[in-house]
């Protein structure tokens, strides 16, 4: 065994050598990637960074911020993502705890007996310590892997806090869009209803013949046969905003009835665009695959320190004494340790762990990458269909003007005899699929805004995420 000196000499230099692997932090690699200077298709953006914090109070609809509210606070993807946040953490907490001095106390007592009677008594106790050397940064190394995990667990956190309000806003905006067309319906149904009534005292009078009045008839049956589908998908969309606001389905059916009068969600009426390099910022999954590969990288380094040598150091004192009470007076039997480790053959064990560790880097990397390039791909057929979208939007609406012009006229021309039910027919056929694409089309480009939101990030930023623990 060491002299006393020569092993707090070594605890010395171990504790000095151990400080300094602590104190390197590596920066995580950052594969270059040729970012876009701008947005093809966004003429209207204007570089600065947008302001997306609750962007759903941007359409105009009052029970959007409420449904949104309660479902960051009621949903169960939420509540799972909070879940392993929190053991994200405590295992970073667990690793960090590896790192420190370990201190262990102990205690038995003796009694041996013979015929009854009590021998002899023995009692001991002792208190043991142990700390391992972090010679070359490994184990500060697997802090920094599980400091980047931890935080990813947090952005992702913070990503399906984003997701969620895309998918209230999305099946409220649905809903909306279903309730446009419903209304839309009803009132054609309405005004068929009473064309027929019209072409049955013509016939009546005989003016007209009976084929006008089946005509009337198959109109107004195919109209009211559209109903119940828009019936049911607005109640399917009423369900899934129940269950995405943690309630039962159904539960919120007074609360989302359609406005009135019913119509299709409107949009903001402007756009604010950032730059794609403070797009990427912005978006949780691009920072959430930038810490994974820190993780990586970490733990490379990591596996690569189990190749050198360890030092640990040790130390216990113990107590000995014939009676409990004599304890305190027993004098201390004190040892301390030093111990160094080589690997000197392991089969290749350690090799292979890195080997393994780059290639998960790799694949971290090219992760990254490929969740860059998405990001931006996401962005731009998101702009690029909105454009089109909204030009469909534009023309669609001029037509359902002229097709209600039409209907009218036709009608008007048919109460005085100048054309015959046909045209009638056909006017009104076309006004309600004119006005139905009116509706739909509102809707998707309602429901692209909302996906642009979500591909500029949502409005999460990265000062929301922190690894600090509770």
């Amino acid at each position: 065994m060491p002299s006393r000196p020569a092993v707090f000499a070594i605890a010395l230099a171990v504790l000095g050598l151990s400080g300094c692997a602590s104190l390197q932090q590596p920066a995580a690699p950052a594969p270059p990637v040729a970012l876009p200077t701008g947005w093809s298709t966004a003429a209207s953006a204007s570089g600065e960074v947008a302001t997306l914090a609750q962007w759903w109070r941007r359409f105009d609809d009052p029970v959007l911020p409420t449904l949104v509210e309660q479902a960051l606070a009621g949903s169960t993807d939420i509540a799972a993502a909070q879940a392993r946040l929190r053991q994200a953490r405590a295992q970073r907490d667990l690793t960090a705890a590896g790192r420190t001095l370990s201190v262990s106390g102990g205690g038995s007592a003796q009694a041996s007996r013979s015929e009854g009677t009590v021998t002899a008594q023995r009692y001991a106790a002792s208190i043991d310590a142990r700390w391992d050397a972090d010679l070359w940064g490994g184990s500060a190394a697997g802090l920094r892997a599980a400091d980047a995990s931890a935080e990813a667990s947090a952005v992702t956190l913070a990503g399906t806090r984003v997701a969620v309000a895309a998918e209230v806003a999305l099946n409220l905006l649905q809903l909306r869009g279903t309730q446009a067309r419903l209304a839309n319906a009803q009132e054609n149904l309405a005004s068929q209803q009473q064309t027929l009534q019209i072409v049955q005292w013509r016939a009546d009078a005989g003016l007209v013949t009976q084929l006008d009045v089946e005509q009337a008839k198959t109109a107004v049956e195919q109209t009211r046969a559209q109903i119940p589908a828009l019936e049911s998908s607005a109640s399917q969309a009423m369900n899934a905003l129940a269950v995405l606001t943690g309630r039962a389905p159904g539960t919120l059916a007074d609360t989302l009835q359609a406005r009135t009068p019913a119509r299709a969600p409107t949009t903001p009426p402007d756009l604010a665009l950032a730059l794609p390099a403070e797009v990427l910022r912005q978006r949780p999954d691009m920072r959430v695959a930038e810490l994974q590969l820190q993780a990586a990288a970490a733990r490379v380094d990591q596996a690569d320190a189990e190749r050198l040598p360890s030092l640990s150091l040790g130390g216990s004192i113990g107590l000995n004494a014939l009676s409990l009470t004599g304890l305190g007076s027993a004098p201390a039997a004190a040892s301390l340790l030093a111990s160094i480790s080589v690997p000197l053959f392991d089969g290749g064990r350690i090799r292979a762990q890195v080997r393994q560790q780059e290639a998960a880097r790799d694949e971290a990397e090219i992760h990254y990458r490929a969740t860059l390039l998405a990001a931006l791909q996401e962005v731009e057929d998101t702009l690029v269909a909105l454009r089109s979208t909204r030009e469909q939007l534009a023309a669609q609406q001029a037509a359902a003007t002229s097709a209600l012009k039409a209907a009218q006229i036709a009608e008007q021309r048919y109460r005085s005899g100048l054309v015959d039910f046909q045209n009638v027919l056909q006017t009104q056929r076309t006004l309600l699929s004119a006005q139905d694409s009116v509706a739909a089309t509102a809707t998707t480009v309602a429901t692209q805004h909302v996906r642009l939101y979500k591909a500029l990030g949502g409005g999460w930023t990265p000062d929301t995420a922190t690894i600090a623990s509770p």
